[in-house]
């Protein structure tokens, strides 16, 4: 799930100016993490302390209230009696990557990204952007090849992923839907060659940067099982030290071999 935090940092400072071209310096003196982060982490302490989702979410997001959520997500997460909002917007796909990291087997994995999704996000394109997300990050992580997860993924969610990312580029504007968001995101990491060139495909999208960057750096970290030592000192040092220390406890308990050694050396020097 650092990959999905890294990708929300990086792409910060562009969802407001976004752009159209993947040669941008990767971290901007003001890129900072925002929802996106202070959410995924929320869900993966859901993981590892046994509390509800919603109990997680709102904790989390009351500590960091100014983390840049949606006004009707503002509304829900400081409500007396908060309830689900019929949301299809891509909140619900930013926040789950560690669902697809935690969980071992598909079916739990699409029932959890559901749980995850329907406390605020329960539209039908709510779900399965949650659910397609968490997915294809499952589907990473067990080796499986690109054409594969773009075809399970495609025939599964509807999602039409036979597009490029140079083909999507020049008529894509921003859009906070999972329905417009998602499967750009999964193709960002389909046309990729590595964690940065994913990265950089969801940000020269120019769409909502942070969220597209989000949801595609958890895939892209799934499948490379490598982020770049760079972008991890980066994501250390700009996250607070009680967001990286639960961070740092998921992957003691769910992380990727390859990037928990690569965390150990990050602490040892």
């Amino acid at each position: 799930m650092i990959g999905a935090v890294a990708g929300d940092i990086i792409g910060s400072v562009y969802e407001r100016w976004p752009i159209k071209t993947k040669d941008f310096h990767l971290f901007d003196p003001r890129c900072t993490f925002t929802d996106d982060s202070v959410l995924t982490i929320a869900v993966a302490n859901a993981i590892t302390s046994g509390s509800s989702y919603q109990d997680a979410i709102r904790k989390f997001g009351r500590q960091y209230p100014n983390a840049g959520y949606g006004g009707s997500f503002f509304g829900w997460l400081f409500s007396d009696n908060p309830q689900p909002y019929n949301s299809w917007g891509n909140g619900s796909a930013m926040r789950v990557s560690p669902v697809g990291f935690a969980f071992h087997d598909e079916d739990t994995v699409i029932k959890e990204a559901e749980r995850t999704a329907e406390i605020t996000h329960n539209h039908p394109e709510g779900i399965k952007g949650a659910q397609a997300t968490a997915s294809a990050i499952f589907l990473a992580k067990s080796g499986v090849d690109k054409a594969s997860i773009r075809e399970k993924i495609a025939a599964k969610f509807g999602y039409d992923l036979s597009r490029t990312v140079d083909g999507i580029r020049p008529q894509y504007s921003f859009d906070i839907s999972c329905q417009g968001t998602v499967p750009e995101a999964i193709i960002a990491f389909l046309d990729s060659t590595s964690f940065e060139d994913a990265i950089r495909n969801a940000i020269s999208l120019g769409g909502d940067s942070d969220t597209l960057a989000c949801i595609t750096g958890g895939i892209a970290e799934a499948f490379y099982k490598e982020i770049p030592s760079k972008i991890l000192r980066e994501v250390k040092t700009r996250l607070t030290k009680d967001l990286w220390s639960l961070t740092e406890h998921f992957y003691r308990k769910y992380g990727i071999p390859e990037i928990v050694e690569q965390l150990d050396r990050l602490d040892d020097g």
